[in-house]
């Protein structure tokens, strides 16, 4: 059955959304993009859907290829612990103008709660940006 829907906008336009049928770029299956969630999606600016229900869910939930997906194994590096003196992992490369900790030392240097970035560190002065 396809259904149809009618809508007329703040600007007095009318706007007709009617099921359609697209084909999905993962599995190339085809799927209905409902009148419904074309309105969803012009409401929200969207664009429509390249991969039906099913690519999109396995895609979310880190099964799809591409962007956003699996990435691989991160590479780690080693250091010494500028604070104790015990071997760091690191999944960063340290740089010799910055102290390098474990991440005990780490916890006890930086309190729960201060990641983010940003540089700040104490010490007076204002905000950066």
């Amino acid at each position: 059955m396809i259904r149809t829907i009618t809508e007329v906008t703040q600007g007095g336009h009318r706007v007709a959304f009617e099921d359609r049928n697209l084909t999905c770029v993962e599995c190339e299956s085809e799927f209905v993009f409902t009148a419904d969630d074309q309105d969803f999606h012009s409401k929200k600016g969207y664009q429509d859907p390249k991969r039906c229900p099913n690519c999109r869910s396995a895609r979310r939930s880190g099964g799809g290829y591409g962007g956003g997906g699996y990435r691989g194994e991160r590479q780690m590096y080693t250091a010494t612990c500028d604070q104790c003196g015990n071997e760091a992992t690191l999944p960063f490369e340290p740089r010799q103008d910055r102290p390098v900790y474990c991440s005990d030392c780490f916890s006890k240097v930086r309190p729960a709660g201060g990641g983010g970035g940003g540089g700040g560190g104490g010490g007076g002065g204002g905000a950066r940006w």
